[in-house]
């Protein structure tokens, strides 16, 4: 969840980017790739490249699994030591070798079998791992049962390599957090320049899919916790539409906007893991509006190179100009667009961004508590946090792990909301759909007859500050298509002195479709992810 939306979004409407000062936007900086990140045959591998050597008998996933295990400890937890993997599954390699067994007996049962997946630490697991949303409160006996995309992510033939770290409690704690921090797992690091900021919150699922820790990642999102995570990670993130992937058994904030989806280093393989997490799952009610949007094939069919063609693309400008070196890649983005056959509609306005905020967050507040005290009654005798006012109440107990940077404000504002019946909450929740779909994404790209719109994600990475919370550099593509529960996608864009920054593509509900045209046309065609270089700072 990325707080910038709610209780910054005026201030950052006109704010420049915190950047390195002093060279042109692009000017490659200085400094070699760390010396203890060897090249690995895994560096920037794909899922059809494992696929291939997995069929031919030159790899097994047993194999596979324990070269990522190894790679893990040898850069994650060691050398630049990322921090990105908050626990390891001690099972991995069992699976694997189940599943190299399937293979040789002739079962293969999808593109992800035998291919090593991490998963987020607020995705529940029916294993030996630990669920927690990377607090110490839910420390403890794992769960009894896997979340539904848990399980769709095994019946698919992936081997859960492990849990990835995340800004705690999906940064719906305080309003000067560091993203990417949670009192388990400490502070992730940005594969790129090691002391800036992953973002969040799904900062440890972004961060080891760019280093090359794993080659598909699950990640979640309230409201932008994939999207920019895969913006300063120089990655591809997907945020479905609300109801494509099911939420149940995955640690809440608000059930209107959450959502699970993956997180790659190509659309392809987002959109492989996109196909295996969605489904409709009885205990989520949402997910059966997606019945049939997806049929054979899944959107996998949707991967064409000339996906461009003739789509309609509006710029939403105002969601850029906060940084002119970002503008650039913007700019020649646009130009890419034509030339790869889109029809700009240029200067594409939102009138209602500016007023969504507000009422997104006391949605939230509402939805926060409701939705907490739910999951909390799923684990039992097995924590001993049942209610906001428990958890407010551990975190003082365990004031020198859990609030020695930054406080639990938002978590004592949400104690203080009612139940999903107070008519300020459902006031609340109408504004927020009427500005988002029927005044905001519906209506505008009705108006300008728009297959779909692009911003920039982001802006560059900040240097993460433990003791002022984050900086967050970019404009507001996150928000509408967040609160609407519209999805989102965004690809590598270019750099910024040495950092990413992402493009982002976004539209109505279940226009999936469209979006991943979009998103694989421009990147076959532009190819602008980077490898990261793990540099310790960044040097201009």
């Amino acid at each position: 969840m990325q707080r910038r939306h709610f209780l910054r979004q005026s201030a950052l409407a006109g704010a420049a980017a915190v950047t390195a000062r002093a060279m042109p936007a692009g000017e490659a900086t200085t400094g070699l790739p760390r010396a203890d990140v060897p090249a690995s045959e895994l560096d920037e591998i794909t899922v059809a490249e494992l696929q291939d050597r997995l069929a031919k008998g030159a790899l097994t996933a047993q194999r596979l699994t324990q070269a990522y295990l190894d790679r893990i400890r040898a850069i994650d937890r060691g050398g630049p030591a990322v921090n990105s993997v908050i626990e390891l599954n001690p099972d991995a390699l069992a699976i694997a070798e189940a599943l190299d067994a399937e293979r040789k007996a002739g079962k293969v049962r999808g593109p992800l079998h035998g291919i090593p997946v991490l998963i987020k630490d607020n995705i529940d697991t029916g294993d030996r791992m630990m669920t927690t949303a990377g607090s110490l409160a839910l420390e403890g006996p794992p769960v009894a049962r896997d979340a539904f995309i848990a399980a769709r992510v095994r019946e698919a033939g992936a081997v859960i390599l492990g849990k990835t770290n995340l800004s705690e409690w999906a940064n719906f704690r305080s309003t000067r957090s560091s993203s990417g921090w949670s009192g388990r797992g400490g502070q992730t690091r940005n594969p790129y320049v090691l002391d800036r900021n992953p973002c969040g919150s799904s900062s440890g699922s972004g961060a080891a899919v760019s280093a090359n820790l794993c080659v598909v990642a699950v990640g979640t999102e309230t409201d932008g916790s994939i999207v920019c995570p895969a913006n300063n990670n120089g990655i591809v993130g997907i945020k479905p539409t609300i109801g494509l992937v099911s939420r149940s058994g995955i640690v809440p904030i608000a059930e209107s906007q959450d959502t699970a989806g993956p997180m790659a280093r190509t659309v392809t393989d987002a959109v492989h893991l996109l196909d295996a997490l969605m489904g409709v799952d009885p205990r989520d009610p949402a997910t059966s509006r997606s019945a049939g949007k997806a049929t054979a094939g899944g959107y996998a069919r949707f991967l064409d190179p000339d996906g461009l063609k003739g789509m309609r693309v509006g710029v939403a400008r105002k969601m850029a100009g906060f940084n002119e070196h970002v503008d650039k890649p913007f700019d020649q983005a646009i130009d890419d667009l034509k030339r790869f056959g889109a029809i700009i509609v240029d200067e594409v306005d939102f009138p209602t961004l500016k007023d969504v905020g507000k009422p997104e967050y006391e949605v939230l507040l509402y939805e926060f508590k409701a939705g907490l005290t739910a999951y909390f009654a799923t684990r039992g005798a097995a924590v001993p946090v049942k209610t906001l006012k428990d958890l407010i109440e551990f975190n003082e107990r365990q004031r020198e792990r859990e609030l020695k940077y930054f406080g639990q404000e938002i978590v004592i504002e949400a104690e203080k909301k009612g139940p999903l019946t107070t008519p300020a909450y459902r006031a609340a929740r109408r504004r927020c759909v009427r500005w988002s779909r029927a005044l905001g994404i519906d209506g505008v790209m009705a108006k300008h007859k728009l297959d779909a719109v692009v911003a920039p994600t982001g802006g560059p990475a900040w240097p993460t500050d433990l003791v002022n919370g984050d900086h967050f550099a970019g404009g507001s593509v996150t928000t509408l298509p967040a609160v609407a529960g519209y999805p989102h996608v965004t690809v590598p864009m270019g750099q910024v002195f040495g950092l990413p920054v992402g493009l982002s593509f976004f539209g109505r509900a279940w226009s999936e479709p469209t979006l991943v045209k979009c998103a694989f046309s421009y990147e076959q065609a532009t190819k602008r992810r980077k490898a990261p270089r793990f540099l310790p700072t960044l040097e201009t």
